[in-house]
């Protein structure tokens, strides 16, 4: 923080008290003792409690005093201004770029009787706090989160809407519930710096007391917050308005925060104001809120509690900010029942690929889309809590359901030193799995991570693979052992954080080896069913290793006497190499050279020599990358001398030609089996071209039957027409006729 932003000054400290039966005076959350030259009254710091100091002269007690009120706080509400006055604007309005704060150069701090010196907060921290939030979506959560915790106090729905400021006709942004909403008090732990009581509640998710003021100021300059809280343990109704606003401390020049207030307490059916000094300052407080506010008349703020039922909170975010373009960073025309983001967030491409693969549209679309993103930021919500985004219901979505192939998996933190471990009761269940769009190999991959019940990283990419491997792999955990960072929007780097990094990093590298055929990937490890056959050819790099293991098939068949053997010893990765002459070399030996060394403990290559047998190669296995082939190396040639007589190369020569003959059988059988499928492959074919002969041929008979059917039509309507017109001429004719009658009759 600048040295200019945080001043240390001296408090005075006098007796809030209650004289003739009025409260204290309204409360504007200033730190500065000193009344400026616009207005702006002096303050305690922020949430500290008012000691009792009734001797103490102060300047502020013989004002009240010759008002002739009594006794007052030491908070003198804000100066009246005229409601005519011509509201200033921010100069930049790109959030970016409005920290560039000039504020008046600073006046003598007072020295106070008690001595107590204290921090004072430069307007400019609303904006450098507020920047911990790089993307803006996640200051909608800090909201949410809010309205969600207030459940435990009857809150049934949350509602995210847009709304036309009549002042000046720009866009506002509406957050309110009907949870149990805030007292006075309450509102002023809210508007100030690192109150939170919910970091001792249970199953709640705010615990910085900061997520308010940073995410409110990212949206937008200025915010107006209604809340009307139901009295407890005997206590009347409230409600409360407070006004945190940029623009107002910015264009004035102030050098603390000010936050004017008014407190409203029911008196039967009528709303009275809770004067906590005097008249004067409340009306001090009420022209400024309606004069940096977008509501023109207190009566017009009043209306806003008429829109809430018996309690809840209503926020209205207005001067909303704007891009290098002049446009609003949130855009509200693209969806009508969405608020979308301008800018680096949104990706076209993306968009159009969500429309085309939905299993993978919330991968494709929560960057810039709200409602997208809400869908999957909690884990579970509670089935009696709505939340609604601009009229629509946002439908709750769980990342499990488009996934296919899944593993759980579950992951316990490593103990610390000396055995103990703070997280013995904790685990994580991981659900890990492709998605179901992963068969047209699109680039979907990353773990959804959440922190008690809120998404902390979504699609959390950990294995970034130069080619195709790891892609289509999603999970799914709650890691409630690590610690978010303040934004929520990651977490801390801890070595905690960095134990379940690698572990997820083993998982999903596990999870490519053993399933990434299901695909129709290659895997360098297992065998594939030829079930998975169709999928495998579909991989672009089927054809590549196709022609590899061919071309080993054959070199091995050309050169039987270059096959060898691993002899396992006893050890795990410890084994001998015998070539076709009888003759061992040790497995790593300075003398003779490492010849065994590249197959020991490691599975057996794809295209090796038919006569290798790899013994113990199941340890290792796992660490060999997936989908690579397994290169060995010719043996080096061992100049000790033969230890061994003729017979026992006649003897091997033998076991090799017998091994050589068990392999061509086994080769023949899969021969087999393969021409068995081929074969049934080409019967579906030909099943496959019959039925779309027929589903051909009934196309034709349906499109005969509709040309009959309309020329029935056609015969039915000349049809119907000719009888119209007989039926008409018959009917003057015999209107003639009964014309001609009449005539008739008339003459006798």
């Amino acid at each position: 923080m600048d040295d200019d932003a945080i001043r240390v000054k001296q408090e005075i400290l006098p007796t809030p008290t209650s004289v003739n039966g009025i409260k204290p005076s309204v409360i504007d959350l200033c730190s500065s003792d000193e009344e400026d030259n616009d207005g702006i009254g002096a303050s305690r710091a922020v949430g500290e409690k008012r000691a009792r100091s009734g001797d103490i002269d102060t300047p502020a007690k013989r004002v009240a005093v010759e008002e002739g009120i009594g006794q007052s706080s030491s908070i003198v509400a804000l100066q009246a201004t005229p409601c005519n006055v011509v509201r200033p604007s921010l100069s930049c309005k790109q959030f970016w770029k409005a920290g560039d704060y000039e504020g008046t150069s600073g006046g003598h701090w007072e020295v106070s009787a008690g001595g107590f010196d204290h921090v004072r907060v430069h307007p400019k921290f609303l904006h450098s706090n507020a920047t911990s939030h790089k993307w803006a979506l996640g200051a909608f959560a800090e909201l949410l989160d809010n309205a969600l915790d207030e459940v435990h106090s009857g809150a049934t729905y949350v509602n995210v809407n847009m709304l036309n400021n009549k002042k000046d006709g720009s866009r506002m942004l509406l957050i309110e519930d009907n949870g149990g909403g805030m007292n006075p008090e309450k509102m002023r732990h809210c508007m100030s710096l690192g109150y939170s009581a919910k970091s001792k509640l249970a199953n709640t998710i705010g615990q910085y007391g900061n997520g308010f003021k940073t995410s409110t100021m990212r949206l937008g300059a200025d915010v107006i917050v209604f809340s009307r809280c139901p009295g407890k343990d005997g206590d009347s109704f409230t409600q409360t308005i407070g006004l945190l606003s940029y623009t107002f401390l910015k264009s004035t020049g102030k050098e603390d925060i000010v936050v004017p207030m008014l407190d409203y307490e029911r008196d039967g059916s009528e709303w009275s104001p809770i004067v906590r000094s005097s008249v004067s300052d409340w009306n001090k407080n009420v022209d400024t809120i309606v004069q940096w506010s977008p509501f023109s008349t207190e009566d017009e703020l009043l209306c806003q509690f008429n829109l809430m039922k018996e309690h809840g909170t209503r926020i209205i975010i207005y001067n909303l900010w704007e891009d290098d373009q002049g446009l609003l960073e949130l855009d509200f025309d693209t969806d009508p029942h969405d608020i979308q983001l301008r800018g680096v967030n949104r990706d076209e491409k993306s968009i159009s690929m969500a429309a085309q693969y939905p299993n993978s549209r919330h991968f494709l679309t929560y960057r810039h889309s709200l409602r997208s993103y809400v869908s999957i930021l909690y884990l579970r919500v509670p089935p009696e809590f709505r939340i609604i985004l601009r009229g629509r219901d946002v439908e709750h979505h769980n990342i499990v359901n488009d996934m296919m192939h899944t593993n759980q998996i579950t992951y316990r933190p490593k103990e610390g030193p000396g055995g103990q471990s703070n997280f013995s009761n904790m685990s994580a269940v991981v659900t890990i799995g492709f998605v179901k769009d992963a068969k047209h190999h699109v680039d979907v991959q990353g773990f959804n991570v959440y922190h008690k019940n809120r998404l902390i990283k979504p699609f959390w990419r950990i294995w970034n693979a130069a080619g195709s491997q790891g892609r289509g792999i999603i999970g799914v955990l709650e890691a409630d052992f690590v610690e978010p960072a303040h934004d929520k929007q990651g977490f801390e780097r801890t070595t905690v954080l960095s134990r379940l990094e690698t572990r997820l990093l083993v998982m999903q590298k596990n999870y490519w080896r053993l399933n990434c055929h299901r695909i129709g990937y290659v895997s360098a490890h297992g065998k594939k069913s030829a079930k998975d056959s169709e999928d495998r050819e579909s991989s672009p790099e089927y054809a590549v290793s196709t022609r590899k293991r061919a071309a080993a098939a054959s070199l091995s068949f050309k050169t039987p006497t270059a096959a060898r053997t691993v002899v396992n010893r006893g050890g795990k990765g410890k084994g001998s190499v015998r070539d076709s002459n009888g003759v061992g070399s040790s497995e790593k030996s300075g003398k003779h050279g490492n010849t065994s060394s590249k197959f020991n403990g490691r599975a057996k290559p794809r295209g090796a020599p038919p006569a290798v047998e790899d013994i113990n190669s199941d340890e290792d296995s796992d660490h060999d990358p997936p989908g690579e082939e397994n290169v060995t190396e010719p043996p080096e040639k061992s100049f000790e001398p033969p230890t061994k007589p003729r017979s026992a190369d006649s003897r091997t020569l033998s076991q090799l030609e017998q091994e050589n003959e068990t392999l061509k059988e086994r080769l023949n059988k899969k021969e087999a089996v393969y021409l068995l499928l081929q074969e049934e492959l080409r019967r579906e074919k030909e099943l496959r071209k019959k039925l779309e002969a027929e589903v051909q041929r009934t196309k034709d008979e349906l499109e005969d039957v509709k040309k009959e059917q309309e020329s029935l039509i056609d015969i039915f309507s000349e049809d119907r027409d000719r009888r119209d017109k007989e039926e008409e001429d018959l009917r003057n004719k015999l209107e003639e006729a009964s014309n001609t009658i009449q005539a008739l009759r008339g003459r006798r």
